[in-house]
């Protein structure tokens, strides 16, 4: 059983991907970072030294730090946290455990674009459908919480990325996007390690529905037609955007654990 003010990452990684996720905090020592550069999805890098900055970002939420092995470090950072009213629970056995734990994914560094003003910056083609509101939610769920995403005409998007420090995604010629028979969503799954058996179901029917292949997911036909109703009820790329998200968020709990039910009426109709 985990400690009171610990939680273990199986439960952790319940919450990863939901909008109930808590803020993830990894304080490892810049040593032991180096020997194991990845993070728990959607954690951000602090110095375990910096307790007072770590409070600001945090503010009214939840919050869960992580160290090498849930010891000195989460556990003193936390207990400081909490002496200040800040709820916060250190990862049992920190990325030693999270490591050890099957299904767990940890994000490469290396993959990260730099991160500026709070957070990485992205860029693509305004109206959004499909591909560019699926990569926004992974991004937001799995990678960087604070990523911030710019809706500009085609023509202008090297000229933003250029200007603003952004990264472009779902455009030709470019890493974040189409490859082969994958969409930007699979580029992403593979370049950021997130692979798992619901977000592989996911990544299906995303592709069935943004490349019009929906014989390869049933639920293709059905996304496709829920986004493009989405399109058409907000000129606001960014409010769309927000929609959207929600969209994703049930989609991927239906990936997850939630397949294998069905629904008929009345009940027991169809036995």
């Amino acid at each position: 059983m985990a400690a009171p003010n610990a939680i273990t990452p199986r439960q952790l990684l319940r919450l990863i991907g939901t909008p109930k996720a808590p803020v993830l905090i990894d304080v490892r020592t810049e040593a032991d970072f180096a020997d194991d550069p990845v993070l728990v999805p959607s954690a951000i890098r602090r110095s375990f030294k910096d307790v007072d900055k770590i409070r600001e970002w945090i503010g009214e939420r939840s919050s869960v730090v992580i160290c090498q092995k849930g010891k000195k470090l989460s556990q003193g950072v936390v207990s400081w946290l909490q002496s200040e009213g800040v709820m916060s629970e250190y990862l049992e056995g920190g990325m030693f455990a999270w490591r050890d734990l099957p299904g767990a994914p940890s994000v490469p560094v290396s993959a990260l674009p730099e991160i500026a003003q709070g957070g990485t910056i992205w860029v693509t083609r305004h109206r959004p459908k499909i591909d560019r509101i699926a990569c926004p939610w992974l991004i937001r769920r799995f990678v960087d919480a604070q990523a911030r995403f710019l809706f500009v005409a085609t023509a202008e998007i090297q000229g933003v990325a250029e200007h603003f420090g952004a990264t472009p995604f779902d455009v030709e010629g470019v890493d974040w996007s189409h490859h082969g028979e994958k969409c930007t969503f699979d580029t992403m799954l593979d370049l950021f390690n997130l692979h798992s058996e619901p977000m592989d179901r996911l990544a299906t029917i995303i592709r069935a529905a943004d490349t019009n292949k929906h014989d390869l997911a049933p639920e293709a036909a059905g996304l496709l037609a829920i986004s493009v109703g989405l399109s058409r009820q907000y000129r606001d790329d960014q409010q769309q955007l927000e929609a959207g998200l929600h969209i994703y968020d049930a989609l991927y709990r239906w990936a997850r654990d939630g397949s294998g039910e069905t629904h008929d009426w009345p009940a027991g109709h169809g036995k």
